[in-house]
C-alpha cells in the first residue's frame, strides 16, 4: 500500500486502482481498503479508484485525540494523492464522513452515498442515544468483542450469525478496530439528519438506498436527498443495507462518467 500523511501527521494508507478520472471510495464502520476491494475492481476500468484505511484501521495510524476534522483532513491527504479533485463514494456512516468532508470544503464534484445510517425522529434519536452510551461503557471497559456485537446487533444480524462470526478468523480483525466504532458513532452527532450543515455540500450528489432496506433507511435517504442542494435519490432493485458490488457499480460508473462528460462539454 502507498502511504500519505495527514495535516497531523498521521499516515494513512491507501491503494490505487485503475486508471481515469479519480474516484475515492469511502469505508463504512470497521471496514477496510481490503473490504473495497470488490467494488474497486468493478470501477477500475472506467476511473482511478482509490481505496484507504481509515484512521486506526489496517496499515494507517491513529494519532490522537480523534475528532471529525482529523477524519476530513485525512480524506483531503488521500484526495490530494490523488491529483487533487475527486469523485466520493461513501458507503453508510463513510457516506456520513464524504458529506461532511464536502459539506467542509473538500474539493469534489461529484457525490454518490448509500444509506448514511442516520436515525431521525424521537424514537430514533433515542435508540442512537442509549447505544452510544452503551458502545462507550463496553469500550471503556475494554470489552471489544462486546462492542463489535453491538455494532452487529444494530445493523440486523441475528444472534446465532454473530456466533458462527466470533468463531470465524475473521473475528479477530473485526476486535483490532472496534474502538473505531466511536469515531463512526460520533460522525453521526445525535443521529438527526445535519440538514443546516448539509446545505453547504455544493457537490452533485446521489443518495441511494436498497429496495429491501426497512423503511426508516427510505425515509432517511429521502430526507439527506431534500436536505442536499444539488442531490436526487434512487432506490437500487433487490438491495438491503449490504449492498452487493456488482448492484452498485454500474450505477456509480453511470452516474460520475455521465456527469464528468456533461460538466467538461459544459465548459
Amino acid at each position: 500500500m502507498d502511504k500519505t500523511l495527514s495535516r497531523d501527521g498521521t499516515s494513512i494508507a491507501y491503494r490505487r486502482h485503475g486508471d481515469g478520472p479519480p474516484v475515492i471510495l469511502v469505508g463504512g464502520a470497521l471496514s477496510t481498503a481490503a473490504d473495497e476491494g470488490p467494488l474497486a475492481a468493478l470501477l477500475a476500468p472506467r476511473f482511478t479508484v482509490l481505496t484507504y484505511d481509515r484512521r486506526g484501521r489496517g496499515a494507517s495510524g491513529d494519532g490522537g485525540p480523534w475528532s471529525p476534522r482529523r477524519e476530513i483532513e485525512d480524506l483531503a491527504a488521500v484526495a490530494a494523492a490523488a491529483g487533487g479533485r475527486v469523485s466520493l463514494f461513501g458507503m453508510l456512516s463513510g457516506g456520513a464522513l464524504a458529506l461532511e468532508a464536502q459539506a467542509a470544503g473538500l474539493p469534489v464534484d461529484l457525490l454518490a452515498v448509500y444509506q448514511p445510517p442516520y436515525t431521525p425522529g424521537p424514537d430514533g434519536l433515542l435508540y442512537k442515544s442509549r447505544c452510544t452510551a452503551l458502545l462507550h461503557r463496553l469500550l471503556a471497559e475494554g470489552d471489544r468483542a462486546g462492542a463489535v456485537e453491538l455494532y452487529l446487533s444494530q445493523t440486523g444480524i441475528p444472534e446465532e450469525t454473530v456466533a458462527r462470526m466470533r468463531r470465524a478468523p475473521l473475528w479477530a480483525g473485526l476486535e483490532a478496530v472496534a474502538h473505531t466504532l466511536a469515531y463512526d458513532d460520533a460522525l453521526l452527532g445525535d443521529g438527526s439528519v445535519p440538514a443546516a450543515r448539509l446545505a453547504s455540500v455544493t457537490a452533485r450528489t446521489l443518495v441511494m438506498t436498497g429496495g429491501f432496506s426497512t423503511e426508516e433507511a427510505r425515509r432517511t435517504s429521502l430526507a439527506l436527498a431534500a436536505a442536499v442542494p444539488r442531490a436526487r435519490q434512487r432506490t437500487l432493485t433487490g438491495q438491503t443495507r449490504e449492498v452487493a458490488p456488482h448492484a452498485i457499480a454500474p450505477v456509480l460508473a453511470e452516474f460520475f462518467a455521465r456527469e464528468v462528460f456533461a460538466g467538461r462539454a459544459a465548459r
